[in-house]
């Protein structure tokens, strides 16, 4: 929105060229993203307490999470507004690629809304039923990829890269759809999953989406594609406004999510972001690059996987409790610790995955 005042101002100072820059914009998306989540939050933890919006804790989890009930959830809302203000404000709403991802990640928000709404709001356990959670976000998923598979101009924006090597690729044609909708809605799942812990899904989130917006950034120049044999994606640069929203907006949300947490995230947030990652990496043509930088999400996920089937099928429980965060807790790991350390190998992970731009 501002891009386009300024390219109306330039006409009279040149000096608002410098707003075509995207790293500049990239910046200042993150800047604004921060402030706004800074300023808001306080203002919504206030109302969410008034309006009694409070976390419900399972009985069977670890003893310490019993002092967490009532804690005001559904925070990841301001982590939306502050994300969707920046990216209008900053982005060229010319751009296709930050259209879609804005409507992904506000419609799995608006799933998760409803679910978190009925939850602690109707004082419904169940939330939004599992079927009629997984169809909508199926239904978002599989429209995000019919979009971006009828935009896609050269045949590498429907190609399957894998990292490490040069000249490895596959061409999916249709199949380009079903990939997309398994990594947008597998993504938003895997950080729901992840998300149990004060502060464990966003800062992971945060380096993932950073790392993401250098890869949408070199993606979407002619000549650093080249140089790094990564594809080129003509557009694809202005999601660094996008991923720079987020990392604003998320590092505002951990200074009142760390531990021990004034606010939690909920499905409103964790659905939103996770769809959001996805479907940034499919745009990039990274989908094996987010496993590998997302191995906490991975793992999260896989850990209730393996929990379930080995439950129905052997009656036996390979984890003390699932999602994985959980079995470290139950094994005396401190909240704390189990952050951290999951911080950590989150920093390895996604430094494995930059490092993809030049080990090839």
């Amino acid at each position: 929105m501002l891009l386009f005042l300024a390219e109306f101002l330039q006409q009279y100072y040149s000096g608002f060229s410098v707003f075509q820059y995207l790293t500049l914009r990239g910046i200042l998306g993150v800047l604004t993203a921060l402030a706004i989540a800074l300023c808001l939050g306080p203002w919504m933890i206030r109302t969410l307490q008034v309006r009694q919006i409070g976390q419900s804790v399972r009985t069977d989890g670890p003893q310490s999470h019993l002092s967490k009930k009532g804690t005001p959830t559904m925070g990841g809302a301001l982590i939306l507004v502050a994300i969707g203000i920046a990216t209008l404000l900053w982005a060229d709403l010319r751009n296709l690629y930050v259209w879609v991802v804005l409507g992904v990640t506000i419609s799995f928000g608006a799933v998760g809304w409803v679910d978190d709404y009925r939850k602690v709001i109707e004082k419904n356990s169940r939330g939004l039923p599992s079927r009629w959670k997984y169809f909508w976000q199926s239904v978002f998923g599989l429209a995000a990829a019919i979009i971006l598979y009828m935009a896609a101009k050269t045949p590498v924006e429907t190609t399957l890269i894998v990292p490490f090597f040069k000249q490895v690729e596959f061409q999916l044609g249709v199949l380009f759809v079903v990939l997309t909708y398994f990594v947008i809605v597998g993504s938003s799942n895997a950080v729901n999953l992840t998300d149990g812990l004060d502060g464990l899904a966003i800062l992971p989130t945060v380096m993932v989406g950073g790392a993401l917006g250098i890869f949408a950034y070199l993606s979407g120049n002619a000549k650093f594609a080249e140089y790094l044999l990564i594809p080129y994606v003509p557009g694809a640069g202005e999601l660094i406004i996008f991923c720079g929203a987020l990392l604003g907006a998320g590092l505002g949300f951990l200074w009142f999510n760390t531990y021990p947490a004034q606010v939690f995230m909920g499905d409103v947030g964790a659905l939103a972001l996770g769809a959001a990652l996805g479907v940034i990496a499919v745009i990039v043509r990274q989908e094996i690059v987010l496993f590998i930088m997302g191995g906490i999400f991975v793992v999260e996920t896989l850990s209730v996987i393996v929990q379930v089937a080995s439950f129905k099928l052997t009656g036996r429980r390979v984890f003390r409790m699932a999602p994985i965060h959980h079995h470290f807790e139950l094994k005396g790991w401190p909240e704390p610790r189990v952050i951290v350390r999951f911080w950590i190998i989150t920093v390895v992970l996604v430094l494995i995955g930059l490092a993809t731009l030049k080990l090839r």
